[in-house]
């Protein structure tokens, strides 16, 4: 039987969700606890693969289990997971359901605090030496609509079989000395939303026009883009699916 399990987790001590060798994942501590748990080896599918340091509000996973699943168990998993994951609730879906491929949109926030705040250094990106013109960096946003091929914000080296990307929303707010960024798409390339920020920053801070953000999308070249803003200011806040 499938089951997925919705958590939450603070990436600063993580390197990203996904298992990798010789570095400390989210992946590989919920597996560790699901398997203890359950007495048998877990392995799971997460609803996508966040970069180090990068944090989810609300992000699912997939596992499958033949044996019974007591209510207890999200309980049961806080208690043994470290503080800075946390299981929300799990529930059984049909066998074929999949965390990643069923996923019909993904929601990130990025922030970042407009003055030297001591107690967001590990949840915002740290802008407050210069101004940043909030109107120009959502006139930039809807050029985003307008497009679908965002090679220019993918990593270099990933493994994309496609850099085509539908985006439903994107909008910068200010919620008192802070910036939120919200942008929600159908799926998201390594890196696109941190590197999108880091452009819209340079947008921002006046060393871009909005304008200019076309000629960066149609060169399909990151190079072309700006550099990417800090992971510590991404959180994955919501994944969407057709239960």
């Amino acid at each position: 039987m499938r089951y997925f399990i919705e958590f939450s987790y603070n990436g600063k001590n993580y390197f990203g969700y996904q298992i990798q060798p010789n570095a400390i994942t989210v992946q590989e501590e919920l597996e560790k606890a699901l398997s203890t748990l359950l007495r048998t080896p877990i392995k799971t599918t997460g609803a996508g693969r966040t970069d180090t340091g990068v944090h989810a509000k609300k992000i699912f996973a997939h596992f499958d289990f033949d044996g019974h699943i007591a209510d207890k168990l999200p309980y049961q998993l806080n208690s043994f997971l470290p503080p800075d994951i946390a299981v929300h609730r799990i529930f059984k879906v049909r066998d074929d359901f999949h965390a990643r491929f069923d996923a019909t949109f993904r929601t990130y926030h990025y922030y970042i605090s407009l003055e030297k705040n001591p107690f967001t250094q590990s949840s915002a990106w740290q802008h407050w030496k210069k101004p940043l013109d909030i109107d120009k960096m959502n006139e930039a946003c809807k050029i985003l609509f307008e497009y679908e091929d965002f090679e220019s914000f993918a990593k270099v080296g990933g493994d994309n079989k496609t850099h085509l990307c539908k985006i439903y929303h994107a909008q910068w707010e200010q919620q008192g000395t802070e910036l939120k960024f919200t942008i929600s798409a159908n799926r998201f390339l390594r890196n696109m939303v941190r590197a999108i920020v880091g452009t819209m920053v340079e947008i921002g801070s006046g060393k871009l026009k909005p304008e200019e953000l076309r000629h960066i999308i149609e060169a399909k070249n990151r190079n072309a883009a700006g550099t990417s803003a800090p992971a510590q200011g991404l959180f994955l806040v919501d994944v969407g699916y057709h239960f």
